[in-house]
Formats: structure tokens, C-alpha cells, sequence
């Protein structure tokens, strides 16, 4: 293995991310339209992760599950994919909604 092979393998791609902060997968996925509004629900207490109230640097992985409190309304997702950048349309594919 070369120089360059062993560059390649130890840098991990969008595809390889394994955690992700809560504030920037909310807004990745497009749940929460801006980072700020996620960080802002975050602080007080609209969202959870896992059944607790979460931060908005809490690492999120796939598996996880997000709970946002929109007023009245709960919503739950599951966390199927973390990526870095993600196109409008593939945005809803990052998680799967969970009805109660």
C-alpha cells in the first residue's frame, strides 16, 4: 500500500460519518428549517434524544431517536443516515418517522 493509499483510507468521507451534532442534523435533515431555530429548541427543551432533553451538541447516530416538540404536537424520527451535505430532495431519507 502506498503513501497515497493510506491517505485515501484514513479520510473519512461524508459517507463514513458516524456522529453528528444534534443542532446540525436537525437542520441537515431539514426537521428544523435554520441551525439557529435547532440550537433554540434545543435550549429550551424541545427536543430529546433517546427520551431525555438533549443539547445541541449532543452526538446523534444512526439508530438514535429524535423527539421535537412542535406546541402541542410531538414528533419522533428514527436516525437512518448522517451525512455532512444532503440535496432538499434526499433530505427525507435521513430519517424514518415514527407514529405513536
Amino acid at each position: 500500500m502506498g503513501r497515497q493509499d493510506k491517505r485515501q483510507q484514513a479520510k473519512p468521507g461524508p459517507a463514513m460519518t458516524k456522529s453528528m451534532r444534534l443542532d446540525k442534523y436537525l437542520k441537515v435533515s431539514r426537521i428544523i428549517k435554520r441551525r439557529s431555530m435547532a440550537n433554540e429548541a434545543c435550549s429550551t427543551g424541545h427536543v430529546m434524544l433517546n427520551g431525555k432533553v438533549a443539547k445541541a451538541g449532543a452526538e446523534v447516530r444512526v439508530g438514535d431517536i429524535v423527539s421535537v416538540r412542535f406546541g402541542e404536537r410531538l414528533n419522533q424520527y428514527e436516525v437512518v443516515t448522517l451525512s455532512e451535505h444532503v440535496l432538499k430532495s434526499d433530505a427525507a431519507g435521513m430519517y424514518r418517522v415514527i407514529t405513536g
